[in-house]
């Protein structure tokens, strides 16, 4: 059996796309909202299988990537997060790359030699890596326009990934990757699925204009931290928003804070994009956080412990900002 997993932002999904339009095969799907990265946990694999995983941290997944090889199935596997020590085994073809201008569907890329670039560099702009994606662009020769409408696609995509549950998504995330894997070009699933791709740009702008009311709780020159109300739209903007303050202010780190179904917060951060870097030490330091240098989060943090990470997420980032 073929068994793919990924995660159900632009970047999981737009790889897995790839793949699949390069090496077509029936597969189970397992995939979730954007923060369940325990994915591998929920396999049940037999011996020959075959498990392709696709952006999600291999260290947050050892022990279950452990099992799978041991039970015997092969495993590929493909991401740009924290990996820890990664295991040597002759069933594991890992290609891993934490650098903060790479994502997963940019490995898938230069993994297929760039047969389908379209689909790396909507993954691309999706993560918020603007100038990666439109140098990844370059070979394809768009016009200005053809690339905001990759732009406006790997958002949405990425948007439509956030929420605590998949009650707060548009799609959930298997049915948009199969709405999406028709298709060898980005260009022709926006002229032909323009119901599902008009759903996801006015859902986005809708949501948007929700988040552009909100004022910072806590801000200085070197960061700012954003609380979101108790609401499906502040759930699914949260990692959108972070992208797009970021970009409004390169030199600061944000913090975009949203309530979780445990009755806790969740937290995206964003680096500084003059420095992209330590988001993920900061979010290790909380033992549901963790993510790539330029942006990481924290899937459920007490709210009692609030002040503590705002207290660290200062100390971090006033202390990166003074080496600027």
């Amino acid at each position: 059996m073929q068994i793919d997993v990924f995660n159900g932002d632009a970047d999981g999904i737009c790889a897995l796309v790839q793949l699949r339009l390069a090496e077509p095969k029936q597969s189970k799907l397992v995939t979730g909202v954007k923060r369940d990265i325990l994915l591998l946990e929920r396999l049940s694999v037999q011996k020959n299988d075959s498990v392709t995983v696709l952006d999600i941290s291999l260290k947050k997944n050892r022990p279950a990537l452990d099992r799978i090889l041991l039970q015997g199935a092969s495993v590929f596997y493909v991401d740009h997060h924290e990996s820890g020590d990664i295991p040597q085994h002759p069933n594991l073809k890992a290609i891993i790359d934490t650098a903060a201008n790479r994502c997963t569907s940019l490995l898938v890329d230069k993994h297929l030699g760039g047969k389908y670039r379209a689909w790396a560099v909507t993954a691309a702009f999706g993560d918020n890596l603007i100038d990666t994606a439109e140098q990844a662009a370059y070979s394809l020769s768009l016009s200005a326009n053809q690339l905001t409408q990759l732009k406006d696609l790997g958002v949405c995509i990425n948007y439509n990934g956030y929420g605590s549950s998949l009650a707060d998504l548009h799609f959930p995330p298997d049915l948009l990757y199969r709405e999406l894997a028709a298709y060898e070009s980005p260009f022709d699933f926006m002229a032909d699925n323009l119901t599902t791709y008009q759903k996801l740009l006015t859902g986005y702008a809708e949501d948007m204009v929700h988040a552009r009311h909100i004022k910072p709780e806590y801000l200085t020159d070197a960061i700012a931290v954003y609380i979101l109300p108790d609401e499906p739209w502040a759930r699914r903007i949260s990692g959108v928003l972070g992208n797009e303050l970021a970009n409004q202010n390169p030199v600061s780190a944000h913090a975009v804070i949203s309530y979780n179904d445990q009755g806790g917060y969740q937290i995206s951060v964003r680096a500084p994009l003059t420095k992209n870097s330590g988001a993920d030490e900061l979010c290790s330091l909380f033992p549901t956080g963790g993510g790539r240098k330029s942006a990481a989060g924290i899937n459920h943090l007490p709210m009692n412990e609030l002040p503590g990470f705002i207290s660290a997420f200062a100390k971090k980032y006033t202390k990166e900002l003074s080496t600027l």
